[in-house]
This record gives structure tokens, C-alpha cells and sequence, in this order.
């Protein structure tokens, strides 16, 4: 999409420190981070949100939920937890049009995070 900026940053169009990159994503950290540990798994295939994924995209979401797991590991917290998350749609607090993944960790997080 020409607009998005998550495209532009996983394009390299937009200068950004990927934590992560392979074919299908990239991994950075949050701008705005609300945890010690913030950072963002953006596919490089635009989909516009979780609500507009395909059946095609099974594998690609798939993928995401593994390199979460393993930057989680790598930035340390995986054995004490972290949240991962994904907002979708106007009601969910999606601020930018393009489907990503928060994870989040490095403090006890509240049961309830909006």
C-alpha cells in the first residue's frame, strides 16, 4: 500500500533498526514503547488488519506468532511472560492500518490493558 507506513519501514523506505528480518517480517521496537520491553512484529505483505486476513495468510500469521515467541526469548522475557497483541479495527484501538503485533513484557502487566 503507498501510504502505510508499516509498509514503508518493512520496505526499508523508512529508516528503521530492524531487531529481526526475514522474508516474511520484521521485528522493531516500539516508538511510543508503554512496557520496558515493546516491540513489533509487521508482515511485509500489506493486510490491512486480523479482520481482512485471508485464509491464504494462515501461514503468515502463523509465522508471526513464532517470531514473537522467539524475540521474546531473545529480549529476555519469555520465562517471566509477556502479552502479545493485536488491535484490530477501530473498536480495538488499531491506530495504524496495517496488521502487527505488539509484545510486551519486562514488568507485571495488569490483567486488563487497554
Amino acid at each position: 500500500m503507498e501510504d502505510c507506513i508499516f509498509c514503508k519501514i518493512a520496505q526499508g523506505q523508512i529508516p528503521s533498526t530492524f531487531l529481526y528480518e526475514d522474508d516474511q517480517v520484521v521485528v522493531i521496537n516500539d516508538i511510543n514503547p508503554q512496557t520496558p520491553v515493546h516491540m513489533l512484529v509487521l508482515p511485509k505483505k500489506h493486510i490491512q488488519s486480523l479482520a481482512a486476513a485471508q485464509e491464504e495468510d494462515r501461514d503468515l500469521l502463523g509465522h508471526m506468532l513464532m517470531t514473537a515467541k522467539n524475540m521474546a526469548r531473545e529480549r529476555g522475557v519469555a520465562e517471566s511472560g509477556y502479552r502479545i497483541i493485536v488491535n484490530t479495527g477501530r473498536d480495538g484501538a488499531q491506530t495504524v492500518q496495517h496488521l502487527h503485533m505488539h509484545i510486551m513484557g519486562g514488568k507485571q502487566l495488569p490483567e486488563q490493558m487497554v
